[in-house]
């Protein structure tokens, strides 16, 4: 855990539009990042049921530098534990995803049952007085659920999931998790980005069409959306995709088609802070976990999703469109990891980075802002300020 003694000092600039650089750089900050933000009050999106929709099914992930895993108890009900057996500590799950009918500790064959409860200990006769099984479950981590999609904090201070989200974000997320939760996991692409976790959460609608080429390729157009950000950090934006109706670049245009029930064939993207982007461009349905690996990398994991409602032809007309826009190699996000590893270099040197489009004030935030505008990204940074006890210049 974070030493307090030893809190790392940096001094925020005066303007709300500017951030220190090296805030991306200095890995000291690391440390105290984890026990506030990813340990502290925070909700951070684990698994959606249609990830492990049977009994025995787990799945395994990290919370900061904490593994973990969520795991369909036989009871019908879904829990998440941190992945170390009670004894001595060793893992449990090594496997990224799988079924078991219990959970075994290699080292001293501690046995568990899905519900964690330790059921099974060689030679316990012989263990320290008073020993009880029931002293020696998994620890549990406190979860709530929306829409299938399970989160989950460790903190107790947390506020309830709903007012945490806030309503700004709260209804657009349960159409991107199909307006009633019932999803089927259609599968993962993973990648490992080379850069700090903040450069990735600070991606914009401003870049879009100027740095992904197929953005002019495909003639798109962005409709006049809204982003709404709320002050605890988590941006909604809601737009229209005005796909044309000669697509002339591509060999088969059919992967662009709408498809789906909804009236608009618009795009519906969501940064919950800290690190979790959501997604409905179209008719893809798209939850990107992330997971940093310490100060300098980030592995993100892309789940894409289908209705339990669609049939086969759906079915494949949402797994060719996921394949072939999103993701690391994408039509409309491949640049990114360049960038990114561009933005790490570029912010060894020192000063500020100057937030500059849609900024109507250098010493105030803006919680609605256009679509296509960068200032939406400011009052996220106010929130992690915060969270880590920064002191803005006075000057």
């Amino acid at each position: 855990m974070f030493d307090k003694t030893t809190q790392p000092t940096l001094v925020w600039p005066k303007k709300y539009n500017e951030i220190p650089k090296e805030v991306f750089e200095r890995e000291e900050l690391w440390p105290k990042e984890l026990e506030t933000i990813f340990y502290g009050e925070e909700w951070h999106p684990i698994v959606h049921r249609a990830e492990i929709p049977n009994p025995g099914d787990y799945k395994a992930a990290e919370l900061g530098e904490m593994p973990i895993f969520a795991v369909h108890g036989e009871d019908g009900e879904i829990r998440v534990f941190q992945n170390t057996c009670t004894h001595r500590g060793t893992s449990l799950i090594t496997e990224s995803s799988g079924n078991k009918k219990e959970l075994e500790c290699p080292y001293h064959r501690w046995l568990f049952n899905l519900e964690g409860e330790l059921v099974g200990c060689p030679n316990s006769r012989d263990y320290s007085p008073g020993f009880d099984r029931k002293d020696f479950g998994l620890a549990k981590l406190r979860l709530e659920e929306f829409c299938g999609l399970f989160f989950v904090t460790m903190s107790d201070k947390t506020p309830p999931l709903k007012e945490y989200l806030g309503e700004n974000f709260y209804e657009p997320l349960s159409r991107i998790l199909g307006g009633d939760g019932r999803l089927k996991l259609i599968g993962y692409q993973k990648v490992m980005y080379d850069c700090n976790w903040k450069a990735y959460c600070d991606n914009d609608g401003y870049h879009a069409p100027l740095l992904h080429k197929a953005f002019a390729l495909l003639n798109w157009q962005g409709g006049k959306g809204v982003q709404n950000v709320s002050e605890n950090g988590h941006l909604s934006f809601e737009s229209e995709l005005k796909i044309p109706d000669d697509i002339t670049a591509l060999e088969d245009g059919s992967i662009l088609d709408f498809k789906g029930t909804e009236t608009s064939t618009g795009s519906i993207v969501q940064m919950q802070f800290p690190v979790t982007v959501y997604s409905k461009h179209m008719d893809m349905l798209n939850i990107r976990y992330a997971f940093p690996k310490g100060p300098k990398g980030l592995e993100v994991h892309y789940a894409y999703f289908s209705h339990e409602d669609d049939d086969e032809e759906m079915l494949a007309h949402r797994i060719r469109q996921s394949s072939n826009l999103l993701g690391p190699c994408g039509l409309i996000s491949m640049e990114d990891a360049s960038v990114f590893s561009r933005i790490d270099i570029g912010n060894k040197t020192p000063g500020n980075a100057i937030f500059q489009k849609g900024v109507e004030d250098e010493h105030k935030l803006s919680f609605t802002v256009k679509q296509n505008d960068e200032s939406g990204n400011l009052p996220r940074w106010e929130h992690y300020r915060k969270r880590m006890g920064f002191e803005r210049s006075e000057s």
